[in-house]
């Protein structure tokens, strides 16, 4: 009777371990994602997210290339031991050197969706490139991921960040909510109070994700301009993926992008 019940332990340890595996999500800013980018330069971006769960993607080009970078590069990652699906927004409701289309690349032996995903209507009028949401499906609990690039720092990215906080704030929801992106605005300003005000966090704080043009010293990062905030989810990692290591890497590194990819592993609070 006692190696019974210490079996019927064993076995609900495992499960109960199984079922609080965390979630890998990294958002990426590749600068120009498109046709620009060749297969040597995609392998590499499929060895820098290889161990994510869900990636985002911004800035993919809206015109001829993007979607098909997006797919090879989705088509690379199933190469290399799991499967994966992916999404492409439809171009932004932006002017023409503006508009851009966001992705979503996900391993679906673990996660599921159940529609395509959509841009938010609501904002378009409000942002220059309204982000793009999709649910996701883990173990049956719903997580919603908005994927934003934000308009440049002098252009007034923080009345972006208001509409979307205000709107996060209005369509209020019970389940966890991640907004993912570059948002040209360090999260320690003030513009932030709001989201963080209904419960919001950040996944990184005080670390700069971009690239310099040069490195100075042993110094080639930038700005901290690129961040997660979650709500619902339990922060587990929160870092960015440092591709370039040392500064003789700086110039190929920027063929890839200017930025670095921001990383959050979770569990949803159940």
């Amino acid at each position: 009777m006692k190696q019974l019940f210490l079996l019927i332990l064993v076995v609900l340890v495992h499960f109960g371990i199984h079922s609080q595996e965390s979630i890998s999500l990294v958002s990426w800013n590749i600068r120009d994602f498109g046709k620009s980018k060749n297969s040597a330069e995609l392998e590499q971006m499929a060895e820098i997210v290889r161990d994510a769960d869900i990636l985002a993607i911004q800035e993919v080009v809206a015109g001829y290339g993007g979607a098909q970078a997006v797919a090879k590069l989705s088509d690379i990652l199933n190469r290399k031991g799991a499967q994966w699906d992916y999404v492409i927004s439809d171009p932004t409701n932006s002017s023409k050197y503006v508009t851009e289309r966001y992705a979503f690349i996900w391993k679906t032996k673990h996660i599921k969706i159940k529609n395509r995903g959509a841009l938010i209507k609501d904002l378009a009028k409000l942002v220059d490139r309204e982000p793009f949401c999709l649910d996701f499906y883990m173990d049956g609990e719903k997580v919603t991921v908005l994927n934003f690039h934000s308009r440049p720092h002098d252009k007034n990215p923080e009345a972006e960040i208001a509409a979307i906080s205000a709107y996060l704030a209005k369509n209020d929801s019970h389940h966890p909510i991640i907004l993912a992106g570059d948002f040209n605005v360090d999260e320690n300003e003030a513009v932030f109070n709001e989201i963080k005000g209904i419960g919001f966090k950040s996944a990184i704080s005080n670390q700069p994700t971009t690239l310099k043009h040069a490195c100075d010293g042993h110094n080639y990062l930038n700005y901290p301009i690129d961040n997660i905030f979650y709500r619902g989810v339990r922060k587990e990692k929160g870092s960015v993926i440092d591709f370039v290591k040392v500064c003789e890497n700086l110039e190929d590194s920027r063929k890839l992008s200017d930025h670095l990819p921001v990383h959050l592993e979770f569990q949803i609070d159940k």
